[in-house]
Parts: C-alpha cells; structure tokens; sequence
C-alpha cells in the first residue's frame, strides 16, 4: 500500500517560471553558472548558491543560513508564492518523441522504511548527511525524488482529462524540452488519486536514492527528538514525482577507457574471448540487442561480445554492467574501483554512438563498450530482492528541475 497526500507548493509565479526553473546546478560547468548567476537575476541557482561562485567552499551552517535567507527574498520580492490550499500537481515534460506525465506529491517516509517504496541504488553516508543537514537547516525541499509505479487506470484517467485543460505552465528549455504544469485542487479527485495509490502493493525510486535517504534520515532524527511527533507534519513525508511504469525512460551508460592495460591489441581480444564469444562488425556504428551482449570498438573495428552462458549468485550480476566489471575491466583493463578510477569515463545513452567512436578515433580514448539498457522489469528485480545495481547501470528520464515545486518541511 502506497501512501501520498496533496501538498501547499511553493512555486513560482507563472510570469517567471521559465527563469527560475533550473537544472541541478552540479549539471553545470563553471563558466555556464556564472554566466546564468551573472544574467539571469530570478534563477533558482541563485537560492543554492548564495556566494555567487560554484567554486567557493563557505559551507556548514553558515552557507544554509545564506540559503535559507535568499529563499526567504525570493518569497518577499513575489518570485515565488506559496499555495493557499493543498493540491497535487500534473507535471509533464516532451523531449524529442517521447511525452512523460505524472504527479507531483507527497510521499511517505514509513513507505521507505518499511519497504513499500523499494531501492536499487547504495547511498554514500556521507551524502546523506550532508544532505539531511541541508534539509534541516533551510527547512525546504526544491527537487523531487523519481518514483514509478505500475499503470494504473483509474489515476490515468484523472490525469489525461486534467491535460486536456489549459496549463498553468507552459514554457520550453534551451535544451528543446517543453514544459507544462497544472494545478490539481478538486478534493474529490485528489482523493480518488490517493485512494488509488494506496491498492499499489510497491512502488520503486528511479532516481534520487540520496535525496529521499536523507529524507528519512531527517525524519529519523526529529522523531527519536520528539517521540510524541504530529505523523502529518511535512517531515514525515518527501516530496516527489511519481510517474507510471510505461512512461519511463531507462537509457544506458556506456564506458570508455583510456588505455589498453599494455595489451596489444590480439592479447586483448585473446583475454576477452576467455569469457566471451566475439564476433567482428567492421567498420560500421553497432549497438548489442541480444541477450549478454555487449559491443567494443577497437582501432577502428566493432565487434559484438555475447558473455559465455554460466550461472549467476545475483539478479544484479546477470546484468551487462556487472559482468564486464567482472570479466574485462577489472582482471583485463585493471579498473577495479568504477566510481574512482579515472582511466573510465561514461557517457550516457543519449550520446551518439558517432560522437563516441570519434573520441576513441581522437586517441582520447583507447576502447569503447556499449551497454544495451535495462529494462524495467530487471530493475524491479533487483529492488525486490533487496540488491543494488552496479555503479552507473541506468541513465533515467526525465530529468527533473530545481525549484518548479518547492517542499516546505516547516509546517
């Protein structure tokens, strides 16, 4: 049983939705902050970094009350209003050809705890600290967490006829993403909505482990404060984006080395074929589609690489990632830590295959591996047993924006 409640957003005004809306300000380079902080005086990057510069180091307590106090400006000055009554929000977004729509909500901290709300992802405990204090100390919440949940009509339904109205937002993003929003206040749909979640047995976090780790981690440490806490405070609850099963976009990550390990080339591919069964494409662009496959290129050639059949200890071994960590890049290419060690690099699956064959031809890099996606249905898996995915297994979509909704955890 899934648990949501409507909530009072704090948004911005519809005249300046398009300025204030941003990515996570750790998307973007140096120079692209500056230049955003410098022209764009509404930008929410202006609340999460208050000195102006990505690069200085005035943390702890002190930049939180910077944070907070530039918040509290932006809500003063009129960019930003808050809800006069609790409501649930349609957000969509339309990248290219694909339309993603769900709802932006409120969800409950007991779910992840008690495993309704399921994980395929290990959290750094250091992040989740740095974030609870965050959380504690500016008192809101600006990015939700990516639920997804299987289809379900009846919520569907609401929805689709909810879009048909006029937006409350709509506006698009340098990067050809559109935009629309719409205010969901009639109380008897809400309740159908929430009535709805609650016959959903699971419901699974595509993306934002961290975030709602450190949710809970809040919520934690104000309840053993407070024993005889309110349940309906809005720190018992996370704000979030909840999306169906269907409408998720789950792409690959793709890795690339920067050396051969000494190997020669034949020694390579000898190695390689000790646990894989290679096959050479030529020159053309190849993406795997079959079952453990996976393709390199190398000097100029593709090849296809379908992992010998054995058996597997895991779900999250039998994975592609899991299984070129084990037999290529650690014993072969000698990467035994993915997350740390710079000789590997990955690009995501909405990279073209051309750019990446051009920075192996570059000499940038040595060797290319192609991943194909996971679907769904093995990232279910994998939460429902209790495993975590391999270290940049997926490249989810959509990507979320900073400061369209905003959590107040202050009642």
């Amino acid at each position: 049983m899934a648990i949501i409640r409507s909530f009072k957003a704090i948004r911005p005004t519809r005249d300046k939705v398009n300025l204030v809306a941003s990515r996570s300000y750790l998307s973007y380079s140096d120079e692209t902050l500056k230049e955003k902080l410098d022209n764009n005086p509404y930008t929410f990057l202006h609340i999460i970094n208050p000195n102006n510069k990505k690069s200085e180091k005035n943390s702890g307590t002190e930049k939180y009350k910077l944070i907070k106090k530039k918040f509290k400006e932006f809500v003063d000055d009129g960019v930003l209003l808050e809800e006069n009554e609790e409501c649930l929000y349609i957000y969509q977004q339309t990248k290219e050809k694909n339309i993603y729509t769900g709802i932006i909500a409120a969800a409950s901290i007991d779910d992840y705890i008690n495993g309704n709300i399921k994980i395929h992802e290990q959290t750094l405990t250091k992040r989740e600290e740095l974030f609870k204090d965050y959380l504690k100390n500016t008192g809101f919440n600006s990015e939700p967490v990516l639920l997804t949940y299987q289809d379900n009509f009846r919520i569907n339904s609401i929805v689709q006829k909810k879009i048909k109205e006029r937006s409350e937002y709509e506006f698009t993003t340098t990067n050809k993403v559109l935009h629309k929003f719409w205010i969901l206040n009639n109380k008897d749909k809400i309740n159908t909505i929430v009535e709805e979640f609650k016959k959903i047995q699971d419901i699974y976090i595509a993306d934002g482990h961290h975030r709602s780790a450190s949710s809970h981690l809040l919520c934690k440490n104000i309840r053993e404060r407070n024993p005889n806490y309110n349940a309906q405070d809005n720190f018992n609850f996370f704000m979030s984006y909840l999306i169906p099963e269907s409408e998720l976009n789950i792409l690959n990550f793709n890795r690339l080395i920067k050396h051969t390990n000494s190997y020669s080339n034949e020694e390579l591919i000898n190695k390689i074929k000790e646990n894989y069964i290679l096959y050479k494409k030529g020159e053309k662009l190849y993406s795997p589609v079959s079952e453990n496959e996976i393709s390199m290129y190398l000097s100029g050639e593709w090849y296809s690489l379908v992992a010998k059949k054995r058996k597997y200890q895991s779900i999250s071994e039998s994975l592609d990632p899991s299984i070129l960590s084990k037999y290529i890049l650690s014993p072969i290419l000698g990467i035994k830590d993915e997350k740390t060690d710079k000789n590997v690099s990955f690009f995501d699956g909405t990279i073209d295959l051309s750019v990446i064959k051009d920075k192996v031809d570059s000499g940038e890099f040595s060797i290319a591996f192609i991943l194909k996606p996971i679907d769904i249905e093995s990232l279910k898996k994998v939460s429902d047993n209790n495993e975590t995915m391999p270290p940049k297994s997926t490249y989810i979509e959509p990507k979320l924006r900073s400061g369209l909704t905003i959590y107040n955890l202050e009642n």
